[in-house]
């Protein structure tokens, strides 16, 4: 999953990676980083050509990402419960979006929506020896 910048800057990493490790999910691996525009566009290569690609990509760029990897069972389904809808008037109180945002654009959080993008995704952004056994 990615903390994206605008929680980043509304100082929100810390709430939301305990949020995850309350849930007693285990941290594998976690950085933080300044994504490149070859990164993020990587990171969104599924939706090249649509509407939202280049903001998209700028935004993911215009500051400091945690990108985290977390283990736990059923872990995807339930962070992207815990995280909330992409639309802030669908996101549930409770989830972190339904909590904090109010904007599609800055939606604070990416988590992985099956097991395949989950591995492409890991492969993006974190390296095998970054990686904890």
């Amino acid at each position: 999953m990615l903390i994206k910048p605008d929680a980043f800057e509304r100082r929100l990493v810390g709430q939301i990676i305990s949020r995850f490790e309350n849930r007693t999910f285990k941290i594998k691996a976690l950085k933080l980083i300044r994504p490149s525009r070859e990164l993020a566009e990587r990171h969104y290569a599924a939706h090249r050509g649509k509407p939202f690609y280049e903001l998209a990509v700028s935004f993911l760029t215009s500051g400091p990402v945690v990108a985290m990897l977390l283990e736990g069972e059923n872990a995807i389904e339930i962070v992207r419960t815990m995280t909330g809808a992409t639309e802030p008037c669908k996101a549930q109180p409770g989830t972190i979006r339904g909590d904090y945002t109010l904007s599609i654009t800055y939606n604070l959080l990416h988590a992985s929506d099956s097991p395949e993008n989950a591995e492409a995704e890991i492969a993006i952004w974190f390296k095998p020896e970054e990686i904890l056994p």
